[in-house]
């Protein structure tokens, strides 16, 4: 801290005295554990509902918060995905609250085959989004890649199950889904571990692979549309 004859303390700047942690492992661990939670009882090995609270508040809430510091950051990829997946933790809980104690759960449309089927789109338009954020983890490590690949696959599968079941059929696929999502909750918590890991020590101490995607496209070069603040 500076001191300037005359003019007393000089004010610190933002730089100097708040660095913020890495918000990135409580973001993988929020989303990992509720994943793992609703995943498994897609798969049929956990009962239903325990999964709410956690949706709400941990792969929820603490997720929407970690890519809000993601913006603090100035990391666009982090921000964009955590806030994204807190909101779909949050609205799918919230979903589940309403539906057991409004009247929306005895809407004509959310009954029997309807619920199903407006799952499978939830998942679809989901799928949609992670898909490009898939193709974007490339330049962010091997662990967050396989995150967004298993993810990929979970939604995808779990949609296709619920259109299935939206028409009358078995829901082994729905299953399927779960269990690559037990997958995807599982590469998630590798990618939090070494996240708290790797910031607790000098170095990089628990591997997540380098970048598959280091150089930008020649088009990338022409200027961005959204420039990136590079001030502090």
């Amino acid at each position: 801290m500076a001191v300037h004859e005359g003019r007393g303390v000089a004010p610190a700047t933002t730089e100097s005295w708040w660095m913020p942690a890495d918000p990135a492992p409580l973001g993988l661990a929020g989303f990992a554990l509720t994943t793992f939670l609703l995943s498994g009882h897609n798969a049929t090995f956990i009962p239903d509902i325990i999964w709410v609270g956690p949706a709400l508040f941990y792969g929820g809430l603490a997720q929407l918060l970690a890519g809000m510091w993601e913006y603090r950051n100035r990391n666009v990829f982090g921000a964009t995905a955590f806030s994204t997946y807190g909101g779909f933790w949050l609205s799918l809980g919230i979903f589940v609250v309403l539906a057991e104690t409004t009247k929306i759960g005895a809407s004509p449309a959310l009954g029997g085959a309807g619920l199903a089927n407006a799952l499978a789109w939830y998942l679809l338009a989901f799928a949609i989004f992670n898909f490009y954020m898939m193709l974007w983890s490339l330049r962010v490590s091997v662990a967050v890649l396989a995150v967004f690949v298993a993810l990929e696959i979970t939604e995808i599968l779990l949609a296709i199950g619920f259109f299935r079941e939206a028409h009358g059929g078995s829901p082994w696929i729905t299953h399927a889904g779960g269990w690559a999502g037990i997958v995807t909750a599982a590469l998630a918590w590798y990618a939090s571990a070494a996240g708290v890991a790797n910031g607790m020590s000098p170095r990089r101490i628990v591997p997540v692979g380098p970048p598959l995607w280091d150089r930008l496209p020649l088009f990338s070069r022409l200027g961005s549309p959204m420039p990136r603040q590079t001030g502090a």
